[in-house]
Protein backbone atom coordinates (compact mmCIF):
# COMPACT_ATOMS: atom_id res chain seq x y z
CA UNK A 1 0.00 0.00 0.00
CA UNK A 2 2.85 2.40 0.84
CA UNK A 3 4.49 1.64 -2.49
CA UNK A 4 1.19 2.28 -4.31
CA UNK A 5 0.75 5.62 -2.55
CA UNK A 6 4.28 6.66 -3.44
CA UNK A 7 3.70 5.77 -7.08
CA UNK A 8 0.21 7.29 -7.30
CA UNK A 9 1.39 10.74 -8.48
CA UNK A 10 3.38 9.10 -11.26
CA UNK A 11 0.45 6.90 -12.25
CA UNK A 12 -1.89 9.90 -12.42
CA UNK A 13 0.66 11.88 -14.41
CA UNK A 14 1.07 9.10 -16.96
CA UNK A 15 -2.69 8.61 -17.22
CA UNK A 16 -3.19 12.31 -17.75
CA UNK A 17 -0.48 12.42 -20.40
CA UNK A 18 -2.08 9.52 -22.24
CA UNK A 19 -5.45 11.28 -22.19
CA UNK A 20 -4.04 14.60 -23.39
CA UNK A 21 -2.08 12.96 -26.20
CA UNK A 22 -4.90 10.67 -27.31
CA UNK A 23 -5.58 10.85 -31.03
CA UNK A 24 -9.34 11.06 -30.57
CA UNK A 25 -11.09 12.88 -27.75
CA UNK A 26 -14.60 13.14 -26.38
CA UNK A 27 -15.80 16.69 -26.98
CA UNK A 28 -17.78 18.38 -24.20
CA UNK A 29 -21.52 17.80 -24.32
CA UNK A 30 -23.06 21.08 -25.58
CA UNK A 31 -25.69 21.15 -22.82
CA UNK A 32 -26.37 19.75 -19.34
CA UNK A 33 -27.40 16.11 -18.90
CA UNK A 34 -30.95 17.15 -18.01
CA UNK A 35 -31.26 19.85 -20.67
CA UNK A 36 -33.25 17.75 -23.14
CA UNK A 37 -35.88 16.56 -20.67
CA UNK A 38 -38.57 15.41 -20.97
CA UNK A 39 -37.62 14.04 -24.42
CA UNK A 40 -34.37 12.50 -23.15
CA UNK A 41 -33.99 11.95 -19.43
CA UNK A 42 -30.92 12.95 -17.42
CA UNK A 43 -29.86 9.42 -16.48
CA UNK A 44 -29.98 8.16 -20.04
CA UNK A 45 -28.05 11.17 -21.33
CA UNK A 46 -25.34 10.84 -18.69
CA UNK A 47 -24.84 7.12 -19.28
CA UNK A 48 -25.07 7.46 -23.05
CA UNK A 49 -22.51 10.25 -23.25
CA UNK A 50 -20.07 9.52 -20.43
CA UNK A 51 -20.12 5.72 -20.67
CA UNK A 52 -21.12 4.59 -24.17
CA UNK A 53 -19.57 7.40 -26.21
CA UNK A 54 -16.47 7.56 -24.02
CA UNK A 55 -15.97 3.82 -24.50
CA UNK A 56 -16.01 4.21 -28.29
CA UNK A 57 -13.37 6.94 -28.05
CA UNK A 58 -11.20 4.94 -25.65
CA UNK A 59 -11.44 1.77 -27.72
CA UNK A 60 -10.76 3.63 -30.97
CA UNK A 61 -7.58 5.15 -29.57
CA UNK A 62 -6.44 1.72 -28.43
CA UNK A 63 -7.33 0.12 -31.78
CA UNK A 64 -5.39 2.56 -33.97
CA UNK A 65 -2.31 2.81 -31.78
CA UNK A 66 0.73 1.35 -33.52
CA UNK A 67 -1.18 0.50 -36.71
CA UNK A 68 -1.47 2.01 -40.20
CA UNK A 69 -4.60 3.80 -38.95
CA UNK A 70 -2.68 5.82 -36.37
CA UNK A 71 -2.59 9.50 -37.30
CA UNK A 72 -5.50 9.19 -39.73
CA UNK A 73 -8.41 11.57 -39.30
CA UNK A 74 -11.82 10.21 -38.38
CA UNK A 75 -13.08 11.15 -41.87
CA UNK A 76 -10.22 9.22 -43.48
CA UNK A 77 -10.92 6.15 -41.37
CA UNK A 78 -14.61 6.15 -42.31
CA UNK A 79 -13.94 6.71 -46.01
CA UNK A 80 -11.75 3.58 -46.20
CA UNK A 81 -13.15 1.65 -43.27
CA UNK A 82 -13.23 -1.63 -45.22
CA UNK A 83 -9.42 -1.62 -45.12
CA UNK A 84 -9.34 -1.72 -41.33
CA UNK A 85 -10.29 -4.30 -38.68
CA UNK A 86 -13.86 -4.47 -37.41
CA UNK A 87 -12.82 -2.94 -34.08
CA UNK A 88 -11.89 0.27 -35.90
CA UNK A 89 -15.06 0.22 -37.98
CA UNK A 90 -17.27 -0.15 -34.91
CA UNK A 91 -15.54 2.41 -32.72
CA UNK A 92 -14.82 5.01 -35.40
CA UNK A 93 -18.48 4.81 -36.38
CA UNK A 94 -19.58 5.02 -32.76
CA UNK A 95 -17.45 8.11 -32.19
CA UNK A 96 -18.62 9.93 -35.32
CA UNK A 97 -22.28 8.98 -34.97
CA UNK A 98 -22.61 10.12 -31.39
CA UNK A 99 -20.67 13.33 -31.98
CA UNK A 100 -23.18 14.28 -34.66
CA UNK A 101 -26.15 13.13 -32.58
CA UNK A 102 -25.33 15.47 -29.68
CA UNK A 103 -24.80 18.43 -31.97
CA UNK A 104 -28.08 18.27 -33.88
CA UNK A 105 -30.11 18.41 -30.66
CA UNK A 106 -30.70 21.43 -28.44
CA UNK A 107 -32.76 22.39 -25.38
CA UNK A 108 -33.76 25.48 -27.35
CA UNK A 109 -33.99 24.24 -30.94
CA UNK A 110 -34.15 26.80 -33.71
CA UNK A 111 -36.20 26.38 -36.89
CA UNK A 112 -34.69 26.12 -40.34
CA UNK A 113 -35.18 28.82 -42.94
CA UNK A 114 -38.10 28.84 -45.36
CA UNK A 115 -35.62 28.09 -48.15
CA UNK A 116 -34.48 24.86 -46.50
CA UNK A 117 -38.06 23.85 -45.79
CA UNK A 118 -38.71 24.22 -49.52
CA UNK A 119 -35.95 21.68 -50.12
CA UNK A 120 -37.66 19.32 -47.68
CA UNK A 121 -41.01 19.91 -49.39
CA UNK A 122 -39.52 19.35 -52.85
CA UNK A 123 -38.04 16.01 -51.85
CA UNK A 124 -40.58 14.59 -49.41
CA UNK A 125 -43.79 16.56 -50.05
CA UNK A 126 -43.83 18.37 -46.71
CA UNK A 127 -42.05 18.46 -43.38
CA UNK A 128 -44.72 16.24 -41.84
CA UNK A 129 -44.36 13.69 -44.63
CA UNK A 130 -40.60 13.74 -44.14
CA UNK A 131 -41.00 13.14 -40.40
CA UNK A 132 -43.41 10.28 -41.03
CA UNK A 133 -41.07 8.59 -43.50
CA UNK A 134 -38.00 9.15 -41.34
CA UNK A 135 -39.74 7.93 -38.18
CA UNK A 136 -41.04 4.86 -39.98
CA UNK A 137 -37.53 4.02 -41.21
CA UNK A 138 -36.10 4.52 -37.71
CA UNK A 139 -38.81 2.42 -36.06
CA UNK A 140 -38.36 -0.44 -38.53
CA UNK A 141 -34.54 -0.51 -38.32
CA UNK A 142 -34.12 -4.07 -37.06
CA UNK A 143 -32.02 -4.35 -33.92
CA UNK A 144 -29.46 -1.67 -33.15
CA UNK A 145 -28.65 1.08 -35.61
CA UNK A 146 -29.21 4.61 -36.83
CA UNK A 147 -31.56 6.59 -39.06
CA UNK A 148 -30.12 9.36 -41.23
CA UNK A 149 -31.01 12.31 -43.39
CA UNK A 150 -28.17 12.60 -45.87
CA UNK A 151 -27.04 14.74 -48.78
CA UNK A 152 -25.90 12.80 -51.84
CA UNK A 153 -25.05 14.60 -55.08
CA UNK A 154 -26.89 17.64 -53.75
CA UNK A 155 -30.07 15.68 -53.06
CA UNK A 156 -31.69 14.81 -49.73
CA UNK A 157 -32.38 11.19 -48.85
CA UNK A 158 -33.34 9.04 -45.87
CA UNK A 159 -31.39 5.92 -45.03
CA UNK A 160 -30.60 3.65 -42.09
CA UNK A 161 -27.55 1.65 -41.03
CA UNK A 162 -26.94 -1.20 -38.64
CA UNK A 163 -24.88 -1.05 -35.47
CA UNK A 164 -22.43 1.91 -35.63
CA UNK A 165 -22.14 2.07 -39.42
CA UNK A 166 -22.90 5.34 -41.20
CA UNK A 167 -23.30 6.65 -44.76
CA UNK A 168 -19.74 8.03 -44.86
CA UNK A 169 -18.31 4.52 -44.80
CA UNK A 170 -17.19 2.90 -48.03
CA UNK A 171 -19.20 -0.19 -47.08
CA UNK A 172 -22.51 1.74 -46.77
CA UNK A 173 -25.31 0.61 -49.08
CA UNK A 174 -26.39 4.25 -49.53
CA UNK A 175 -23.59 6.76 -49.24
CA UNK A 176 -23.88 10.45 -48.46
CA UNK A 177 -23.08 13.16 -45.94
CA UNK A 178 -25.21 12.85 -42.79
CA UNK A 179 -26.92 16.05 -41.62
CA UNK A 180 -29.44 14.50 -39.21
CA UNK A 181 -28.89 11.40 -37.09
CA UNK A 182 -31.12 9.39 -34.76
CA UNK A 183 -29.68 6.72 -32.49
CA UNK A 184 -32.10 3.80 -32.23
CA UNK A 185 -29.92 1.54 -30.10
CA UNK A 186 -31.91 0.50 -27.05
CA UNK A 187 -29.43 2.18 -24.70
CA UNK A 188 -30.50 5.52 -26.22
CA UNK A 189 -34.06 5.25 -24.92
CA UNK A 190 -34.76 2.12 -22.87
CA UNK A 191 -34.60 3.63 -19.38
CA UNK A 192 -37.45 6.02 -20.18
CA UNK A 193 -39.34 4.38 -23.03
CA UNK A 194 -38.59 0.67 -22.51
CA UNK A 195 -39.50 -1.09 -25.79
CA UNK A 196 -41.55 1.84 -27.12
CA UNK A 197 -39.16 3.04 -29.80
CA UNK A 198 -41.87 5.01 -31.71
CA UNK A 199 -42.63 7.03 -28.55
CA UNK A 200 -38.93 7.89 -28.23
CA UNK A 201 -38.81 8.97 -31.88
CA UNK A 202 -41.88 11.18 -31.48
CA UNK A 203 -40.39 12.90 -28.42
CA UNK A 204 -37.02 13.31 -30.13
CA UNK A 205 -38.46 15.64 -32.77
CA UNK A 206 -39.01 18.25 -30.04
CA UNK A 207 -35.25 18.66 -29.50
CA UNK A 208 -34.06 18.55 -33.11
CA UNK A 209 -32.23 21.78 -33.89
CA UNK A 210 -33.26 22.42 -37.49
CA UNK A 211 -30.96 25.43 -37.83
CA UNK A 212 -27.98 23.11 -37.25
CA UNK A 213 -29.36 20.57 -39.70
CA UNK A 214 -29.67 23.31 -42.30
CA UNK A 215 -26.12 24.53 -41.64
CA UNK A 216 -24.84 21.04 -42.27
CA UNK A 217 -26.97 20.79 -45.43
CA UNK A 218 -25.35 23.88 -46.91
CA UNK A 219 -21.89 22.67 -45.89
CA UNK A 220 -22.49 19.27 -47.49
CA UNK A 221 -23.94 20.83 -50.65
CA UNK A 222 -20.72 22.76 -51.25
CA UNK A 223 -18.61 19.60 -51.39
Amino acid sequence: MKLYKSLLPVILLLAGTQFVNAQFKLAPLPYAYNALEPAIDKETMEIHYSKHHQTYVTNLNAAVKGTAAEGKSLADLLAKVSAYPTVIRNNAGGHFNHSLFWQIMSPKPKPASAAFMKEIDATFGSLEKFKTTFADSAAKRFGSGWAWLIVHNGKLAITTTANQDNPLMDIAAQKGTPILALDVWEHAYYLKYQNKRPAYITAWWTVVNWAEVERRYHEASKK
